[in-house]
């Protein structure tokens, strides 16, 4: 039996960010990983306003203008940053070593009782706080009969020399959002998001921002190389590829003694997808509230870390996103671009309250009541009714067994 003060499951940006932070707040931190080692390959990007100071230089790779299209450009008013992956692993890996956290090779099967939590080795880790910090996968959390299939964002990318792109994304920006059917196909709607990676090097990526289920990487990969096509761009067969899938709409991490952090809280935007910048801007405050309370013990110190992270305002503004993904999922798919025409729109103050500010409660009632105030009537309805009716269904056709 290993015993800890904080274990921390899962070894990606979150689970190594918060474990640095309460070993150097002098807790024994444990982080176990099935592959501590293995490599990141995905995209990380955010806003530049809501990068920690912290971060270093060689952790971005690129900082742009954001633009999206819509039914016509808009200039979003704000920077984008997309992140050095490698260069962030090795920030977060030396604030590890620095700290004296302990990296274990091991796969956490789940919570024998709170406070200890089962490997597939068939040993044991007791600790004072236990959090799942696994992504996606949310090895921690305590199965449900009754949960309903999740919205999915899936996208598929391919990576080019910035010369190739130069047609879609120009120097110095990137593309959020292209909603122009490029692609040539009707159905579910998807849009192009294109981002340099530094090195010259762009990522064009097909994405479905939400749907449930998500919409198969096969279709996505036929409309990027159609929509590439149409602007006379041919990737390499050798070019790298990016695939993603992850829920938008995962209930809250209640597993009884478990804290969720990153995507298992989770902490991902309902609306865009994004959590590292809140993930890594939270850590510092969650480890202080672990270290200052866990010596009046493990209820103590789990009660005050969720209320870090799930304080009444931002539960509120989690649930109003939720209203809006619901709104998307049901709307017919030749009215999202239109849709987002009215949201690009809006003030900046109102796309940024949106966007960001998981607490501004306010600002998010505020951004809501302009929407309506700019929308027709029909979109006034799609926007009012999932606020009163339950989840969309799972959608069935065509799309879901292609591939």
């Amino acid at each position: 039996m290993l015993r800890a003060d904080v274990l921390v499951v899962g070894g990606g940006p979150a689970g190594r960010s918060l474990a640095a932070e309460t070993a150097e707040r002098g807790l024994r931190t444990l982080l176990v990983d099935p592959t501590p080692d293995a490599p990141w390959r995905v995209t990380y990007g955010c806003w530049v306003r809501e990068l920690p100071a912290t971060l270093p230089p060689s952790a971005v790779a690129a900082v742009v203008r954001g633009r999206a299209i819509a039914l016509s450009p808009h200039d979003l008013g704000w920077d984008y940053a997309v992140l050095d992956v490698a260069g962030l692993r090795a920030h977060l890996d030396s604030r590890l070593g620095r700290s004296g956290a302990t990296v274990l090779a091991g796969r956490a099967v789940g919570v024998v009782v709170p406070g200890t939590v089962a490997l597939a080795d068939g040993s044991r880790i007791e600790a004072g706080i236990v959090v799942d910090a696994g992504g996606r996968r949310q090895p921690l959390r305590s199965e449900s009969t009754h949960r309903r299939p999740a919205a999915e964002q899936t996208a598929y990318g391919v990576v080019v020399d910035e010369s190739q792109a130069a047609g879609l994304v120009a120097t110095g920006t990137a593309l959020f959002m292209d909603w122009r059917r490029d692609h040539g196909e009707d159905g579910w709607p998807t849009f192009l998001y294109a981002v340099p990676l530094g090195r010259g090097s762009v990522l064009l990526e097909e994405t479905s921002l939400a749907r449930r289920p998500g919409l198969p990487l096969p279709v996505l990969k036929r409309r990027l190389l159609a929509r590439l096509a149409s602007h006379g761009i041919t990737p390499q067969s050798t070019a790298p590829v990016e695939r993603v899938v992850f829920p938008i709409d995962s209930p809250l991490h209640r597993t009884p003694g478990v804290l969720g952090f990153g995507a298992a809280a989770p902490l991902v935007h309902p609306a865009s997808g994004f959590n590292l910048a809140a993930t890594l801007g939270l850590a510092p405050a969650v480890a202080d509230a672990v270290a200052t309370h866990l010596p009046a013990g493990p209820h103590a110190a789990l009660a005050a870390a969720d209320a870090t992270i799930w304080p009444a305002a931002a539960r509120a503004v989690h649930r109003l996103r939720r209203v809006g993904l619901e709104a998307l999922l049901r709307m017919p798919p030749d009215e999202v671009p239109a849709f987002f025409e009215v949201f690009l729109g809006l003030p900046e103050r109102h796309r940024w309250a949106y966007l960001t500010g998981r607490q501004d409660l306010r600002g998010m009632a505020a951004t809501m009541n302009a929407l309506f105030a700019r929308a027709g009537w029909r979109l006034r309805r799609r926007l009012v009714g999932p606020a009163l009716r339950p989840p969309a269904p799972p959608v069935i056709d065509e799309v879901t067994t292609i591939g």
